[in-house]
This record gives C-alpha cells, structure tokens and sequence, in this order.
C-alpha cells in the first residue's frame, strides 16, 4: 500500500468509514498546507537521513542547563556545545522547551511556542544550523493551564471533546497506572464539576483521541515541529494515548494506528524526520512499536521495514548495566544482549543508561529476580537515591523507578574514590558506545554528576535529583580543572566520542556479535557488513584485573600482524595466533587492526 492508502486504512479502523472519507479531506488539506509552507523554507534542511552512521550521537539535555549573564539559557548552551564539541556530537534533544505549568516541562500550556524563560524559535534555529534536533511532542495530555483546557473549562464548542470526562463511579481498576496518583482529577466547568482523565498527574490532562479534531490538531502540530528543524520526533508517553474503559488502556491497538498514521505523514511529506517512541515498559511491549512489516515498492533490495517508530528506546540497558556492576558479573547483561534481534533491518535501538528521569525498573521485569531488582532498591538508598513506585489495579503498589544519578548509583558518595569511581562511571558508558544503535548521552554522564538533594528540597519531587542546572562559565572552569573527576569524566567522554565517529564498525546499523568470554567481562565485536572495519570492545566490569588468552581464529582476526587499543593506544602483538591482553580493573579497551 501506498502511505496514502495507509493512512486511508487506518482512519477507518480507528473511526469507521463514513467519517473517515470526511477526516481524509481534512487531514489531505492539512498536508498540502505543510508542502506549500515548507518548499519556501530555503534554510530548512530536507535532505532525506541516508542513515545514521558512526558519527551519530545525541545529548539529551533541559534547554535551560546553561545559563549566563546576557544571554538566554539557550544561547547559553549553543555556545557551550559549539566551545567544547565542535567535532564530537552533532545532535541535540532539547527536553520540553514549550511554555509549562509543572514535570519540569512535560505539562505543556502551549505547544507551539518556546517558553520565553528560555529563549526563542531564533535560537532553535540556531542550535539547528550546528546540530541535529530532537524535539519532544507531549501529545498524550496538555497543561490544565493550556488555552484548550481553558476553553473546555468555560463551553468552548471547539474544545468540548478534547478531553476526557468519566463518571467517578465507573469501574477503573483495569487501567494500568505509571503512578500512584488518582486517575480521574474533578474540575470545574460550566456545566458543573467533570471528572477528567489524568494519566500523569491533576495538572496534565489527558487528550481525547477518539475525537477525530485532536488527532488532526495534532497532526498538523508534528509538521509544524518539521518546520521548526526538527530531525527526529520524540513521542512522550506515546503507550497511553487511547483509551477505553474495560481495558489496560496501554499499548491498545488504536494507539498503535495513530503511530502508524503519524510515520506515514512524515514518509510522504518529511521522509529526513525520524520518530521515535517513549515506551518504559517490558522489551516486547516496547519493540511493538516499531510496527508491522511493510515492504517498500521503491527499494530494490526487497528490505522489509517497519510501518511505525524509526527508533525505540532500550529500557532495560539502564537497569541491567546498574546490576552489573554492583554484582560484579557481565553473565546477566551478555546473555540479554546476546539474544537482541532487531525486526526490521532499518529499525534502530536508542541505547541510553542516564536521562532525565530516573532508571525505570519495569523495564527489567522478567529479566532481573526480586532478589536482585531489591539490590538495586538498597544500593539506591544507601547512596542517596529515591525510590518511586506505581499503582496496580489491585491498590497494590511496586518499584517503579530510582531516583539518583548513574555515578552515584555505581560509586558511594560516602566513600568517594576519584580515581577508581571515574574508571567504574567510564566503563559503564562505553558499554552504551559500544552496543549497535544510537547513542544518547544524558548531559549530565558528561561531567559524572553527583546527587542534587538541593534541588529536591526545592521542587519536592524526587526526580530533580538528577537535574541540576549549571552557571556555564562554572562548569568551565570545573572541567578545566584536572583535578576534579567532572574534568576527567568529560575529557575522556570527549576522547570516546571522537575515537567512535572514525570508525565505520560502530554504525548503529552494523553487526555486533556479543562473546561470553569472562563473567567479570562484557565483550563485544563490532564488524562493519563488508568486514573492512572491526572493533574488539572489551569492559572488566569488576574490580579485579584480568588476563584473556584470544584465539584470533576464533574472532576471525587470521592475518595481523599486531593490534592497538584505540583509547589507550597500546599496541598488541599476537603470538602463535593467540593475543593475550591484560586488563586492569574497570579498565575498557576498543581493540581495532588499525588507528585510522
């Protein structure tokens, strides 16, 4: 089918026929709209994605993490990025930057506009002429302080069905909850007091897309955002967005089709824009939404591809590394990563171990016992983290995500040892650098961030404790300074970053083969298809060094001469065509034929 007829497909699945010949002719005039706006963008970079490569990773980081004086905070973190990785990363994704009322940006009051604490759409623009831009569109629910809930609030025809209204006596123990907060928030209306679905929390209110007129608003808002130089489409919360009672209300069929409505729109009007969904759930709930297979007309070698994300994040990366390194055995981790398969041959992982929430435990339901998520728990605790959980239909409640900083979640605060502790946080992100996939690097992995208990006294929720802003001109002079560990985390994130853009075995799209050749060790060959380049990773996730005895037959390295390490450039001579290499404690090594 063509995406048109794709599309034409799914609206009638998701509002019947009749109605879905009217939603066409609206949508189709929204399209033709965009196409006519856009061919008089001349700046605007459309250049479809020929594939990401080596050279791609993204920062995920608040517009406002940089301020000073005489420029907005998002000036201030163009000029921090432009001075410090003019070479090491080339794209960005800006968290919420719209206009918000609480969640640190994630309750939007207006999602076409930059919030003016900020800056403006002329400093996107700018951050867009260096980088690549990821940019949020929290579409499952809007601010209770948004001019469409406002206009919902005092009978404004228009918005009347933007909302979800429920009888407080209805039956919602189905409903899967990602926090224990009530479902249904009463309001004030000029019919009386509603009871209107709130997924997240009394100030985001869920958006009805069973009426046809918010999926077209937001629709258009999608292009709007193509227009404004976004590359790839963040869709926050995206599992929740339809719902029907007497269901989870998660991952429904219905939400699946918007999904797939959304790609289609952007294969025919945007094909250089990725979207990629926000799911923190169990890997195959999660990788469901990279779609059905469809097969391209247009592509000659017959690659199956999917109808749905580009790219989805991979949740339990963040967990099953954290358990790693307190059990001191990589088993758990190479088996997990072992039997990774990948649907489709253009889908893409989003690897991260650090963002701006806290690290999601669900994610590792199935993989990690009760003994050993409850390690996780303690570990959490002892160094100064948070715990939140989440609401079953029963009332119960579970872990559901640990509030703290990934190098305070592997080192003791308490108990700081520079040196060591900033070998153990490295060795935890090239793990993240070396798997197949795209990189996103949280901002604050870059200076190995502690606790920032500071500013949970000062907003009362937990997660900020993993959201620290900084004065630029102060971060500067703490990263120049060699003595501190922010200064030597960043300066050998800078190396890692710059040693993986040269080498083509780290394209997200090339094979790795995970080896199981130490339960202290996680290894991983990176082999570009043509075997023209290849990445030996090797990570001691423990404390104690090791000796490895390595067949090069075995790692199909028959023929060479010598090896070298790229990131310490040690040099490797086999003997016998076995190489023995020696590896220090939390000690990572990229051994490679060749420097280039």
């Amino acid at each position: 089918m063509t995406p048109e007829e794709r599309i034409c497909d799914h609206l009638v699945f998701l509002y019947g026929k009749q109605k879905s010949i009217y939603i066409w002719s609206e949508l189709k005039s929204i399209m033709d709209t965009f196409s006519d706006r856009i061919s008089q963008l001349p700046n605007l970079q459309r250049e479809e994605f020929s594939g990401l490569t080596e050279r791609d990773a993204v920062l995920i980081t608040y517009g406002d993490q940089f301020q000073e004086p005489g420029l907005t905070p998002l000036q201030s973190l163009n000029q921090f990025l432009k001075s410090n990785f003019s070479d090491e990363l080339n794209s960005i994704h800006i968290l919420p930057f719209y206009p918000y009322s609480s969640d640190d940006g994630f309750s939007v009051i207006d999602f076409r506009q930059v919030d003016p604490r900020l800056g403006n759409w002329e400093d996107i623009f700018l951050l867009s002429q260096n980088f690549q831009l990821m940019f949020d569109a929290v579409v499952n629910h809007i601010s209770r302080h948004s001019e469409w809930f406002e206009g919902f609030q005092r009978g404004d025809e228009r918005y009347k069905d933007y909302f979800i209204t429920v009888d407080p006596q209805t039956d919602l123990s189905m409903i899967v909850r990602p926090r224990a907060l009530p479902l249904l928030t009463p309001v004030d209306t000029s019919e009386g007091t509603k009871h209107v679905w709130t997924t997240f929390s009394d100030d985001q209110i869920d958006l009805n897309f069973q009426n046809p007129q918010v999926l077209l608003e937001i629709i258009d808002l999608l292009l709007f955002y193509v227009e404004r130089g976004a590359r790839i489409i963040r869709l926050d919360a995206i599992a929740y967005l339809w719902k029907e009672i007497g269901t989870s209300s998660i991952h429904l069929p219905q939400t699946h089709r918007i999904v797939k409505i959304f790609r289609a729109v952007l294969d025919i009007l945007a094909p250089w824009v990725y979207l990629i969904t926000e799911t923190n759930v169990p890997h195959e709930e999660n990788i469901s939404y990279f779609g059905d297979p469809l097969l391209d007309p247009n592509n000659d070698s017959n690659e199956v591809q999917g109808d749905e994300a580009h790219m989805v994040y991979q949740f339990p990366l963040a967990p099953l590394v954290l358990h790693t390194f307190i059990s001191g055995d990589a088993g758990l981790l190479t088996k997990w990563a072992s039997d990774l398969q990948l649907p489709f041959t253009n889908a893409i992982f989003f690897n991260f171990i650090a963002s701006h929430d806290g690290i999601g435990v669900r994610p590792a339901e199935g993989l990690l016992s009760e003994n050993e998520l409850q390690a996780l728990v303690e570990r959490t605790n002892a160094n100064g983290g948070n715990i939140s959980s989440r609401t079953h239909p029963d009332g119960s409640t579970s872990v559901y995500e640990l509030n703290i900083t990934l190098y305070d979640a592997l080192n003791d605060p308490q108990d700081p040892k520079p040196e060591i502790d900033t070998k153990r946080f490295i060795a935890s992100q090239v793990i993240l650098l070396s798997l197949a996939g795209l990189p996103g690097i949280y901002i604050h992995s870059l200076f190995g961030s502690r606790n920032c208990h500071r500013c949970v006294e000062e907003t009362g929720r937990s997660r900020s404790i993993n959201r620290q802003k900084f004065q630029r001109l102060e971060i500067q002079d703490l990263i120049a300074n060699p003595l501190a560990h922010q200064s030597r985390v960043f300066s050998k994130y800078k190396q890692l970053l710059s040693i993986r853009r040269r080498h083509p075995a780290f394209n997200p799209n090339s094979p790795q083969k995970v080896l199981s050749l130490h339960n202290r060790l996680f290894a991983i060959l990176r082999t570009t298809a043509d075997n023209s380049d290849k990445v030996l990773c090797l990570i001691n996730i423990s404390h104690d060094p090791l000796t490895l005895d390595l067949s090069l037959a075995e790692l199909e390295f028959s023929g060479y001469s010598s090896f070298i390490d790229l990131i310490s450039n040690r040099i490797f001579v086999p003997s016998n065509n076995i190489l023995r290499i020696e590896i220090e404690s939390y000690q990572s090594l990229w051994i490679s034929t060749s420097n280039d």
